[in-house]
């Protein structure tokens, strides 16, 4: 056949034709038969307006909301399902992880860690690369955290619900005063771990690697003396541990190494289990051990077979 204009035409619309087909209809009608997933729940209001911000924001430019089968080395709790986005318009899956994927963020943390968090990351994460959301008013700050809060939804009102309670349990126990609230953070530790000293002895190596630990991670909530009085105290309540009135309280190696690895669910302290190798968290514990409670059991008994390298 002649290549002529009609030609063209028709070709190109039953081109376009094919592709609308098999990219737009096809899909929607799959999709629209996609049964709701168990945590899919409508959103809140005021989630709905931190979401605008989310997305006015840029957000998505660097957090993924999508965790696939081969992301458990992520630490994901949950394998995205497509029932999860049946409610969002657009769906904000995202591709770059430039920051954490928040598919199951809400409930990580308390409020307070997040007003610190949008005001300035770097207080709360100090290698953080995300810009600060200090030019947000405090009213839009509460909607952006109202929507990262409820990310992960039915399954992020659980851990709401737990970071809730537990945020007024550690409130009474540190007006109660500090020696009422040592033992109540002692106390949450489990008993096999309260008794555990720090297996590894102090060294140089060691307390470098924990210094350096420190700094990327613990220095924004913890300050440079490990006084509590870090750049993020202000806006946190309970505020971060001062380590420094630790000595003589029964601390342990295996309550810090507990504490860090876990956190303390309802406090601004976040879990570092992901984050931190077992070597890691030992290190950056027996660091503030010496330097800010002046009490290190490191290298105590029980002894084991020595390391191979140490």
């Amino acid at each position: 056949m002649k290549m002529t204009p009609l030609a063209v035409v028709v070709g190109s619309l039953l081109i376009l034709g094919a592709v609308v087909f098999v990219a737009v209809i096809l899909p929607t009608a799959d999709t629209s038969n996609t049964p709701a997933s168990d945590i899919l729940r409508p959103r809140t209001p005021a989630e709905n307006q931190g979401r605008a911000l989310y997305i006015a924001n840029g957000c998505v430019f660097c957090h993924s909301q999508s965790i696939r089968n081969i992301d458990w080395d992520l630490g994901a709790k949950r394998i995205a399902r497509a029932g999860d986005y049946l409610m969002d318009r657009p769906i904000l899956l995202g591709s770059e992880r430039t920051g954490p994927d928040l598919s199951q963020e809400g409930g990580e943390h308390p409020d307070d860690w997040h007003t610190a968090h949008f005001k300035n990351p770097r207080i709360t994460r100090p290698l953080s690369i995300m810009p600060a959301f200090a030019f947000l008013d405090q009213g839009s700050r509460n909607s952006l955290i109202r929507y990262v809060q409820g990310l992960g939804l039915k399954d992020a009102d659980l851990r709401m619900k737990r970071q809730t309670y537990w945020k007024k349990e550690s409130v009474r126990a540190y007006e109660a005063g500090p020696e009422a609230n040592i033992r109540w953070l002692h106390d949450m530790v489990p008993e096999g771990w309260r008794k555990l000293p720090n297996p590894y002895p102090t060294t140089a190596a060691g307390l470098a690697r924990g210094h350096k630990i420190y700094q990327d991670f613990c220095l924004g909530c913890h300050g440079p003396i490990g006084d509590g009085m870090g750049p993020a105290q202000a806006d946190l309540y309970p505020p971060p541990l001062n380590f420094t009135i630790l000595k003589g309280r029964g601390i342990t190696g295996g309550i810090l190494y507990y504490q860090i690895m876990n956190g303390i669910t309802g406090t601004a302290m976040p879990y570092f289990k992901r984050e931190l190798e077992s070597e890691k968290i030992w290190d950056v514990g027996d660091f503030a051990a010496v330097y800010f409670i002046n009490q290190s059991d490191a290298g105590g008994d029980p002894a084991g077979i020595d390391a191979a390298y140490e």
